[in-house]
């Protein structure tokens, strides 16, 4: 663990102090990162051009997709409507996201380093002893990762398109370009924009929840949770309390199958919830997690509101032909956490690395095969994970004795390290068997303890 650890560790960087605190321009990139050449010796070769690549979408995977396009010798563009895009996220990443896409340090709003869990009864169990001094989750603003992210593309040689994603024409004949069709909006202030064409190889969806590149390609629908969050602006007397604490409350008031939180930021903190079965009453559940949190909260102003949909499991088709989704659009978000953005990130960069090493760094053309290795890894690494989270939710969100027996968990050391460990590196951490015994008789236990206390509920209700 300890190398994993240090392993993790010596990817972080100190931003230069002569940069801007809320400007974020990378730094002329020095190195790049090394494909290995795969391309099939029947796919042909381009003449006169390299590869040219659409990414639709401009948050964390469509700019981590760019940006490894642009570095591999791929012609890209990236097409993204809002540029100042402020997403309804409770915008936690793990450690391991800040070494593995190399991201400054004064992106990140905050460090949090203890984490409170908070019952339906409220009985709260702080989180984050395990913690190693140099490890903490990181809080980001959507708005400041997303514009690093694609201004770094930028500098690598991706071409950014301020334009809204309408439709494409799907090619009759192999090997023939995609045309794209958007508004784009470059050197305008607002208004209607200006109808726009765009000849490409291959197309990458990172447009979201709502991705319109999906439905061009007939991927399916699937189930999606709405997320509904307030960014409130405290007293820094109370703001001071949360500095490096973020608060996850669940419950049937806050939300029946998701949880809320209070997530800490710049200058203010989000305060949040979500639901998939219950979509009509999320405002209900945000008023439910705002008095929970009142003490802590109060003489708050409310400075912006946030809404859109989350993906609550991949769609059915992930892939046709030359055409791709990744992020959202492909419905990488997990259950029980609701984590979004590593896995947005990596997988945009997952998908481009499969394009730039099937072309030959844009020599070749690809085809639906070289982009098929991408979902096939995406797959062998990350379907575990999913399987387990999915369960977790069906387990222990049901009902409110099952969320207690949950928090009731939450407080062991070894659960901690475990999830911990779990979540900063995004791997699998072997465990003590000894103790992987104990923690089985504990759940058991927790869980027996839960079912007799709803019988008893129940019983008060008839």
């Amino acid at each position: 663990m300890s190398s994993i650890a240090l392993k993790s560790f010596l990817g972080l960087r100190i931003s230069s102090p002569e940069t801007p605190q809320f400007s974020y321009r990378p730094k002329p990139i020095t190195h790049r990162r090394k494909f290995t050449v795969v391309a099939a010796a029947t796919s042909p070769k381009i003449d006169g051009r390299n590869l040219r690549v659409a990414v639709i979408g401009g948050g964390p995977a469509g700019g981590a997709a760019a940006e490894t396009l642009a570095k591999g010798g791929i012609e890209t563009f990236l097409i993204e409507r809002k540029m100042d895009n402020c997403k309804p996220c409770g915008g936690a990443i793990p450690l391991c996201m800040v070494g593995e896409f190399d991201l400054p340090l004064d992106i990140i709003d905050r460090r949090v380093t203890k984490m409170k869990m908070i019952s339906p009864s409220n009985v709260a169990v702080d989180i984050g002893r395990t913690l190693k001094s140099h490890e903490y989750i990181g809080m980001v603003r959507r708005e400041v990762l997303d514009d690093y992210l694609r201004n770094r593309a930028k500098e690598n040689g991706a071409n950014i398109i301020n334009g809204l994603f309408l439709k494409m024409d799907i090619p009759k004949e192999k090997n023939a370009p995609y045309v794209l069709h958007y508004s784009s909006y470059d050197g305008k202030t607002g208004g209607v924009g200006e109808k726009t064409t765009l000849e490409v190889d291959v197309v990458i969806g990172a447009d979201g929840a709502n991705s319109r590149v999906a439905k061009s390609i007939d991927a399916g629908d699937y189930e999606y949770a709405i997320a509904f969050q307030e960014r409130i602006k405290i007293p820094d007397d109370k703001m001071a309390y949360y500095e490096d604490l973020a608060e996850m409350y669940v419950g049937d008031d806050v939300s029946p199958d998701f949880y809320g939180w209070v997530f800490p930021k710049c200058d203010h903190v989000a305060v949040g919830t979500g639901t998939v079965t219950h979509k009509g009453d999320i405002k209900k559940f945000q008023l439910a997690t705002r008095k929970r949190a009142e003490d802590k909260i109060l003489g708050g102003k409310i400075i912006r509101v946030e809404a859109h949909p989350i993906p609550e499991h991949p769609r059915p088709r992930r892939l046709s032909g030359r055409v791709a989704l990744v992020g959202d659009a492909a419905g990488y978000v997990t259950k029980c956490s609701g984590e979004g953005i590593y896995f947005a990130a990596k997988s945009g960069r997952m998908c481009a690395e499969a394009i730039v090493q099937g072309s030959a760094n844009g020599k070749r053309m690809v085809e639906e095969g070289d982009l098929r290795k991408y979902l096939e890894k995406w797959d062998k690494t990350y379907w575990p994970t999913y399987k387990v989270l999915d369960i977790l939710q069906k387990v222990f969100y049901r009902s409110n004795p099952a969320r207690e027996a949950f928090v009731e968990m939450c407080a062991d050391e070894y659960v901690q390290k475990m999830t911990f460990d779990s979540y900063l590196y995004k791997t699998v951490v072997p465990g003590s068997p000894l103790e992987d015994i104990k923690l089985a008789i504990n759940t058991i236990g927790s869980l027996v303890r839960a079912n007799a206390l709803r019988r008893e509920m129940d019983k008060l209700n008839v």
